[in-house]
């Protein structure tokens, strides 16, 4: 099922521990941030709950600059430089890239929930489903069958 909250869309792929679809909070395309617990963090569109990292994402830990908003360009860089910290690929190396998809496969799905999907993951500029959408973590899924 998929709800739209603005411009971010959270999919909620399977029943989890976490509050249900109509007492999520509101989430601004610009921020994933929500008060903590939990702590949201998005690496190519796919939202993760890194709460149980909190002393790497916590406030005031090291890694801390990459949560509440999707931070693809920065993990991929290993850069917590501000202008990194945003879902943009363009000029990224081909070592960047293997890096990215190096820490995205092995680091956050291994560890950590996913939660949702950036609005960028699921719709396309005009707003319409991306129909190429798949979840990271249900293959099989498809997006005609949630409209």
């Amino acid at each position: 099922m998929c709800h739209f909250y603005s411009h971010v869309c959270i999919y909620t792929p399977k029943p989890s521990t976490h509050p249900p679809p109509s007492k999520l909070p509101f989430l601004r395309p610009e921020s994933l941030c929500l008060f903590s617990p939990p702590i949201y963090l998005a690496v190519k569109g796919v939202v993760f709950d890194v709460t149980s990292g909190k002393e790497f994402y916590g406030r005031g830990a090291p890694y801390n600059a990459l949560t509440g908003k999707d931070s693809t360009r920065g993990v991929a860089k290993m850069s917590l430089d501000p202008a990194d910290l945003t879902h943009d690929t363009t000029g990224l190396t081909a070592k960047e890239l293997e890096a990215l998809e190096d820490i995205f496969t092995k680091v956050y799905k291994a560890k950590y929930p996913i939660v949702g999907y950036t609005a960028r993951r699921i719709l396309n500029e005009d707003g319409s489903p991306n129909l190429d959408f798949k979840p990271e973590d249900q293959p099989h899924f498809d997006i005609k069958d949630e409209f």
